[in-house]
């Protein structure tokens, strides 16, 4: 007998891309949108097309994923990201493995498309970021993580071989506010954990980051996305380090009232 499944998509204004992530999971037995209080059509197109909102503040990725998951009804979660889309191969997988499951949370590996081209090196694939199906009890986030949350599983782990389709940008320009938006998440992680930020420290974890991504991982057989998105990575290194930097030494204080 397969077990009952429920998918929880985490959103915040993603009217471009809900829809698509929605009908990927349509075969699911409940599908809850986890939004953080869009202000454009996001929750209205979720509930079109029968999916559950339920409204959570964002305070941090490991916090509100663990809300997610608590707002899910069944005993097998499926998780979903909105820029993600469930392939029929790999759906077809999880319905076999839930009719005997030998294992408590899956790895689901995510092929990515990028710049009008799937990315099969640049550390983009198999693309492992965290298990994606799992039963409910046995996974749980560091509700502290602001971003990169990590977690810990209560049971065997295993792994999918269908992939899923990731569109992690339409864009350059979404690519820049991700860079944007998660430096300044990691900015704050590392002065939780007590790091330094730093402009060197920061230009030499960056240098390291682009050598990785786009030499050690073979980022350059993904021609001009590879680049790109190796020099995101160093840009993304780089403003964390250097926003710590000015957290921790209040660069962003108002000037002195004199001149002198």
């Amino acid at each position: 007998m397969t077990m009952k499944i429920s998918v929880y998509i985490l959103t915040f204004n993603e009217e471009d891309k809900i829809k698509d992530a929605i009908q990927s999971v349509l075969w699911a037995d409940e599908i809850i949108v986890a939004d953080s209080f869009s202000t454009d059509k996001t929750a209205q197109i979720a509930q079109e097309l029968g999916a559950k909102v339920v409204n959570i503040p964002f305070k941090t990725f490991g916090q509100i994923r663990n809300d997610a998951i608590a707002a899910c009804s069944y005993e097998w979660i499926f998780s979903l990201d909105a820029d993600e889309r469930c392939t029929q191969e790999s759906h077809q997988e999880m319905l076999q493995i839930l009719e005997n499951p030998r294992a408590d949370a899956y790895f689901v590996p995510r092929r990515n498309w990028f710049l009008g081209r799937w990315i099969m090196h640049s550390g983009w694939y198999p693309d492992y970021r965290q298990p994606q199906l799992f039963r409910k009890n046995s996974m749980l986030f560091n509700a502290e993580d602001e971003v990169h949350e990590s977690y810990t599983i209560d049971g065997k782990i295993d792994y999918l071989q269908q992939d899923i389709i990731q569109i992690p940008y339409k864009d350059m320009s979404q690519l820049i506010h991700k860079v944007q938006r998660y430096s300044s998440l990691g900015a704050e992680k590392l002065e939780r954990n007590g790091k330094q930020g730093g402009l060197g420290k920061g230009l030499a974890h960056g240098l390291w980051s682009f050598f990785k991504h786009y030499v050690l991982k073979l980022g350059f057989l993904d021609g001009r996305a590879g680049f790109i998105i190796a020099l995101g990575n160093f840009e993304g290194t780089f403003y964390r380090y250097a926003k710590a930097a000015e957290i921790s030494n209040k660069w962003n204080n108002h000037p002195p009232t004199s001149l002198k």
